[in-house]
C-alpha cells in the first residue's frame, strides 16, 4: 500500500505585519471591533513586487529545504489559489519554472479557502496511483488584490501569504505515516454568500470579494463539524486520537465553535488567525508550517486538516506526520 508522506513544510509572508491600529488609519474600523468579532490582530499584505507565484516559490523552496529534497526530484506541483498571477497559464507552472523542475505535472486548483485540502487530496491520489513520486502541494494567495477597501466588514478579515508541503509516495507496509484519508465536498447553491463579483467570462474584470458573514459562519460550523466526524469515521479513529487540528484560519469564533461540537480541547487547535488573518488557501499550510517549526507538531503525531470556503467547498484530511 502506497502512502503519501509529508517530508517537510515551508511558508512565506510578504513584508511587515499590518496591525489593526494601522489598518484603522485607512479603514473606518478599530482594533477592538476586529478582535472582538474575529480574533485577528494583524495581517501581512502583498507589496508592489509580491505576487502569488513569488510567495508560492519562496514557500516551496523552504519546504524543499526542510525536506532535504532537491527541486529536480519534484514531478508534481498542485497549487491552490483563488488569486492567480494570470487567468492562464497556471501559477503552478510559474513556480515550476522558478524552481527549475520543468517537465513534470503542474496545475492549479480553485476551491478558495478549501483549496489546500483539494490540492492535497488530488496530489495524494496521483501519488498513490503512480502518476508521480514526489509532489509539492502549495496554497498561496494575494487576497488583498481582490478586496474592496471601502467595505470594512470584509477587508479587515484577509491577509496574504503562502504555505507548502513536500509529499513523497512511500510503501506504507508496517508504517502508518502519511495521508490516511481525505473527505471533500461542495455545494454550489450558496454562491451568493461568498463570491467575487467579476471574472473573464462575465464582466471581463477581476472583481471584488463579497460576503454575507453571518450566513457563512452558520454554514461553516455545521459543515466543518460534519466533515470532521465523517473523516474520523472513515479512518477508524476518534476525536481523542487526534494530537492536533490545523484548521482554516477564518475566524476565532468558528474555530471555537467547531472544537466545541467535536469535544476537542482548545489546546489541540493550532491558531494563527491572530497573526495572519484569513489567507484563504494558504491558511492551513501556513498554520501547519508555523506549528512544525515551533516544535508543537512532531513526527508520528496524528493531525487533522480542515477548511471551508466559497463555493461552498469544504473538506478534511487526516494525516500521520
Amino acid at each position: 500500500m502506497i502512502r503519501s508522506v509529508i517530508l517537510g513544510s515551508g511558508s512565506a509572508l510578504p513584508g511587515a505585519a499590518v496591525t489593526n491600529a494601522q489598518l484603522a488609519e485607512r479603514v473606518d474600523t478599530s482594533d477592538a471591533w476586529i478582535v472582538e468579532r474575529t480574533g485577528i490582530r494583524q495581517r501581512h499584505l502583498a507589496g508592489e513586487n509580491d505576487t502569488t507565484s513569488s510567495l508560492a516559490t519562496t514557500a516551496a523552496q523552504r519546504a524543499l529545504a526542510a525536506a532535504g529534497v532537491d527541486a529536480a526530484a519534484i514531478d508534481l506541483i498542485v497549487l491552490a489559489t483563488a488569486t492567480p498571477d494570470q487567468t492562464f497559464p497556471a501559477t503552478a507552472t510559474m513556480v515550476q519554472n522558478n524552481l527549475g523542475c520543468n517537465g513534470g505535472i503542474a496545475f492549479d486548483v480553485a476551491a478558495v479557502c478549501s483549496g489546500f485540502l483539494y490540492a492535497l487530496g488530488t496530489a495524494d491520489s496521483m501519488l498513490r496511483t503512480g502518476m508521480a513520486r514526489r509532489a509539492l502541494v502549495i496554497g498561496a494567495e494575494t487576497f488583498s488584490r481582490i478586496l474592496d477597501w471601502e467595505d470594512r466588514t470584509t477587508c479587515v478579515l484577509f491577509g496574504d501569504g503562502a504555505g507548502a508541503i513536500v509529499l513523497e509516495a512511500q510503501d506504507g507496509a508496517g508504517n502508518d505515516r502519511g495521508v490516511i484519508t481525505t473527505k471533500l465536498h461542495a455545494d454550489g447553491a450558496h454562491n451568493e454568500l461568498l463570491y467575487v463579483d467579476g471574472g473573464p467570462s462575465t464582466t471581463g474584470t477581476v472583481g471584488k470579494l463579497r460576503m454575507r458573514g453571518p450566513e457563512v459562519f452558520r454554514h461553516a460550523v455545521v459543515n466543518l463539524a460534519s466533515v470532521l466526524k465523517e473523516t474520523l469515521a472513515s479512518s477508524g479513529h476518534t476525536a481523542d486520537d487526534i494530537d492536533w487540528v490545523v484548521p482554516h484560519q477564518a475566524n476565532s469564533r468558528i474555530l471555537d465553535a467547531t472544537a466545541r461540537k467535536l469535544g476537542l480541547p482548545a489546546e489541540k487547535i493550532i491558531v494563527t488567525v491572530d497573526q495572519h488573518a484569513n489567507t484563504s488557501a494558504a491558511s492551513v499550510p501556513l498554520a501547519f508550517d508555523t506549528a512544525m517549526r515551533d516544535g508543537r507538531i512532531k513526527q508520528s503525531d496524528l493531525v487533522m486538516f480542515e477548511a471551508m470556503g466559497g463555493g461552498f467547498t469544504w473538506g478534511a484530511s487526516l494525516v500521520r506526520i
